[in-house]
C-alpha cells in the first residue's frame, strides 16, 4: 500500500513582543487603518522612514480595506528591504466614499435565509483575508531570508491575520520531485509582533488546530486515486488522528456484509479496492452527553460505474470523497483544540468502477435499514453509500444531531455554483445553527426544501424506492429526500451538498486553485456553538 504523505504547511509562526527587532534587510508588514489612516505603531515606523510610507499610501489612494496590500521599497540605510502596508477593515466599516461599489453590494442575501451578521466576526474574516493576500504578495516579492515580520496594533487581529496566512501557505507538492516545485520561493516564517508577545501562542492553538484540520482535508482531496483509496484513507486517519486523542477504527467488507450494508457494498463491488467504513471518535465531554455525528461521502474515485461518466473532466472525480475528507479534517480540528464535546465522524469509503462484477442499472439492493433500493443509475452512488453510513450512525451512537457532507449532485453546482453549499434539514433549529456557523467562517450555506411531493418522485414499482427521480429537475432535492428515508425523524439531521465548493477551479491572491477543505471550519464552528458553556 502506498504511503500517503502528511501534507503540512511549511509556514512557521512565532509571536514576539514589541522589543523584538527584525534583522538587517528584513521585510516587515505594518497595518493600515480605515480610510488609509495610520495606527500609532505604523506612524512610529513611518517617522523613522522619514514619512515614506505616508507618501506612498497617499499616492496609491489606500483605503485600508481588507486585502489591500501596498509594497513599499525602502532605502538601504533603513535596515529594511521593504515594507508591506496591509489593510484589515471590512468594506462596510470604511468611511463614506472609501468603500468600492462592489464592496457596498457585497454578500446580500434574501431575508428569509436566517443568516448571522455579527460585526466583530466580520472583522475576523476581514483579518483572515488580509493575512492570505499579504502572504501571497510576500511570496511573489521573494522576501529576503523567506521571513516576514508582521506588526499588529491588535492581538485579536494578529491571530486572524496569522491564520489567514497559514491557510494560504498550504500547497500540495507531495509528488513534485524537483526542488523548485517544493516551494523554495515560499515565505517559511512569519514573526508576529504585538504588545501581547509570546502570550498569544496559547491563544493561537485553536487557530492552528482549525488550520491543520483544513490542511488534512485538502491533502486528502488533492491526492491521486492510485495513492488514495479506501484502505490508504483509513491508514491516513490512523496515522494522523490518534495523537490528537481521536480513536480510529474501521469496518471491512466482511463486517459490513454481516450488517447487511448492501447499498454501500453494491457501489464497491466493481472495484478491486475493498470498501471501508471509517469510524473516528472524540470524547471531550462526559460519556452521558450524546455525540454530534458527522458523516461523509467517501467515493475515492467515481467513474460512474456502468452508467459511465463522459471522459472529459472525469479526472475531477478524485475529489468525490470531499465529504469524507471534510469530516476527517473537522474531527482533527475539534480534537486539536480540545473541544468540550463528544463527536463521532464516519466516512463511507468506496471506489465506483465499471468492471464485470459492477452493479447494473435496474439492480435491487437491500440496505442495512432493511429498505430496498432499485438502482436506476449507478452514477447516483453517493446516496447509496450514505444510506448505510447514516443507518450505522444512528444504530450504534444514538446521536443528538447528524450532519452529513457530500459532493452529491451536479444539480447543486447548477443551482449555487461555487459560492455556497446546499443545506437540507429536517430540523429548523439545526439548520439555523449551521447557516449561522457557515457565515461566521466564510463557508456559507443556502437552505433548500424537503417536501412530500419531491419524496414521491423516488417511489419505485419494483422496490421500496429508486435511487433517482425518473424525470428531470430537482436533482439535489430528490437526492436529499432519498437520504431522509434513512434518518429517524426524531433525530435532528442536516445534509450539506458541497459539490460546487469542494474544489476551486481558479486561483487568486486570496485562495489557491485546488482543494478548499470546505466544511472543516463550518463543522468545527457548529460544534463550538453546541459545547457546554459556549457563549455562542
Amino acid at each position: 500500500m502506498p504511503a500517503v504523505a502528511s501534507a503540512r504547511s511549511a509556514l512557521k509562526i512565532t509571536f514576539h513582543g514589541r522589543e523584538a527587532l527584525p534583522p538587517h534587510g528584513a521585510a516587515i508588514a505594518v497595518p493600515l487603518g480605515a480610510g488609509g489612516s495610520f495606527p500609532a505603531v505604523t506612524r512610529r515606523i513611518d517617522a523613522k522612514l522619514g514619512g515614506l510610507l505616508k507618501d506612498a499610501a497617499t499616492r496609491a489612494e489606500c483605503t485600508g480595506a481588507a486585502g489591500e496590500v501596498l509594497e513599499v521599497f525602502t532605502p538601504q540605510e533603513s535596515g529594511l528591504s521593504r515594507v508591506f502596508l496591509y489593510g484589515t477593515t471590512p468594506q462596510q466599516d470604511l468611511p463614506e466614499g472609501k468603500a468600492s461599489r462592489a464592496g457596498r453590494n457585497e454578500k446580500k442575501t434574501f431575508p428569509e435565509q436566517p443568516v448571522s451578521r455579527i460585526p466583530a466576526l466580520s472583522a475576523t474574516l476581514a483579518a483572515e483575508k488580509a493575512g492570505a493576500i499579504l502572504y501571497a504578495k510576500a511570496v511573489a516579492a521573494k522576501v529576503q531570508g523567506k521571513e516576514l515580520w508582521l506588526v499588529s496594533d491588535s492581538s485579536t487581529r494578529a491571530l486572524s491575520v496569522a491564520e489567514g496566512a497559514l491557510l494560504r501557505s498550504w500547497r500540495f507538492t507531495t509528488h513534485h520531485t524537483r526542488g523548485a516545485m517544493h516551494g523554495e520561493a515560499k515565505v517559511q516564517a512569519l514573526r508576529v509582533v504585538t504588545t501581547a508577545g509570546r502570550g498569544l501562542e496559547r491563544s493561537f492553538v485553536a487557530y492552528k488546530a482549525r488550520a491543520r484540520g483544513n490542511e488534512i482535508a485538502k491533502a486528502l482531496v488533492s491526492e491521486s486515486p492510485n495513492w488514495l483509496y479506501p484502505e490508504s484513507f483509513v491508514a491516513v486517519a490512523k496515522r494522523d488522528l490518534p495523537p490528537l486523542g481521536v480513536k480510529v477504527s474501521s469496518l471491512g467488507e466482511t463486517e459490513m456484509r454481516r450488517l447487511n450494508m448492501g447499498a454501500l457494498l453494491g457501489v464497491a463491488q466493481g472495484s478491486v479496492r475493498k470498501p471501508r467504513l471509517l469510524v473516528m471518535e472524540y470524547k471531550g465531554a462526559p460519556a452521558s452527553e450524546k455525540p454530534v455525528l458527522l458523516v461523509g461521502k467517501g467515493v475515492c474515485f467515481d467513474t460512474g460505474g456502468i452508467s459511465l461518466k463522459p471522459p472529459k473532466g472525469m479526472e475531477d472525480m478524485k475529489y468525490d470523497m470531499g465529504g469524507a475528507a471534510a469530516v476527517t479534517g473537522a474531527i482533527a480540528a475539534i480534537a486539536g483544540r480540545k473541544a468540550r464535546a463528544n463527536v463521532v465522524a464516519l466516512a463511507g469509503l468506496v471506489e465506483n468502477m465499471p468492471d464485470g462484477n459492477a452493479q447494473r442499472p435496474s439492480d435491487i439492493v437491500y440496505s442495512a435499514s432493511g429498505q430496498t433500493i432499485e438502482v436506476l443509475n449507478t452514477d447516483a452512488e453517493g446516496r447509496l453509500v450514505l444510506a448505510d453510513a447514516l443507518w450505522y450512525a444512528q444504530k450504534y451512537y444514538k446521536p443528538r444531531a447528524i450532519v452529513d457532507l457530500a459532493t452529491l449532485t451536479g444539480a447543486m453546482v447548477v443551482a449555487l455554483g461555487s459560492t455556497r453549499a446546499g443545506c437540507f434539514a429536517n430540523d429548523d433549529r439545526l439548520a439555523r445553527a449551521l447557516l449561522a456557523a457557515g457565515e461566521r467562517v466564510a463557508e456559507p450555506l443556502w437552505r433548500f426544501p424537503l417536501e412530500p411531493d419531491y419524496d414521491k418522485l423516488l417511489d419505485s414499482p419494483a422496490a421500496d424506492m429508486q435511487n433517482i427521480s425518473p424525470g428531470y429537475g430537482a436533482g439535489s432535492i430528490t437526492a436529499a429526500q432519498f437520504l431522509q428515508r434513512f434518518v429517524d425523524r426524531r433525530v435532528p439531521w442536516a445534509h450539506l451538498d458541497i459539490a460546487g465548493v469542494a474544489w476551486r477551479h481558479g486561483g487568486s491572491l486570496e485562495a489557491a486553485k485546488g482543494a478548499t477543505g470546505y466544511g472543516v471550519r463550518l463543522l468545527n464552528e457548529y460544534v463550538l456553538s453546541t459545547e457546554r458553556g459556549s457563549r455562542r
